[in-house]
């Protein structure tokens, strides 16, 4: 069975890795703890905010990985204790946010069992490139990256 893609289109190239982020974001989203909110706390800045009660800063680690934002939490159990109720999760989690080209984590704080991550987006530069249009058969060829081959030299004797 052929697999129908989003990114078909030959006026999308390039964008096989966006179908990929896609593909894992569907099997992640399954977990819904620790639940978070995520608010825009300005033009280009949002802010995530996971509800971590009983989680101390040592139990938490917040990282960057391949444009994710990857946010764990696994605490300790200290003594024997007894629950005749344990409504309270203390269990471990691991919760990834897919992030845009150019988002960056400006930091993190833990405040009253929240964990707040602020993230920014910086302002994009407008670039703008010439490409040289070359007319007629010649022995160079582009390698992709604006640099020009020479090929004459790769020609032995015929």
């Amino acid at each position: 069975m052929t697999r129908l893609s989003l990114f078909n289109s030959p006026l999308l190239l390039g964008f096989d890795h966006i179908e990929e982020m896609l593909e894992r974001l569907s099997k992640a989203s399954g977990d819904s703890y620790p639940p978070y909110n995520i608010e825009q706390t300005g033009p280009d800045g949002l802010r995530i905010t996971l509800a971590v009660a009983g989680f101390a800063p040592s139990d938490l680690s917040v990282t960057v990985e391949n444009n994710q934002l990857v946010i764990r939490g696994k605490q300790t159990e200290t003594g024997q204790r007894v629950f005749l109720h344990r409504g309270i999760a203390a269990r471990q989690f691991q919760r990834i946010f897919v992030l845009a080209e150019g988002i960056e984590v400006a930091g993190a704080g833990l405040d009253n069992g929240l964990l707040n991550i602020d993230l920014v987006r910086p302002k994009a530069e407008s670039r703008v490139r010439n490409v040289e249009i070359r007319s007629g058969q010649s022995d160079s060829r582009s390698n992709g990256r604006g640099e020009t081959i020479d090929l004459s030299a790769d020609k032995g004797p015929a």
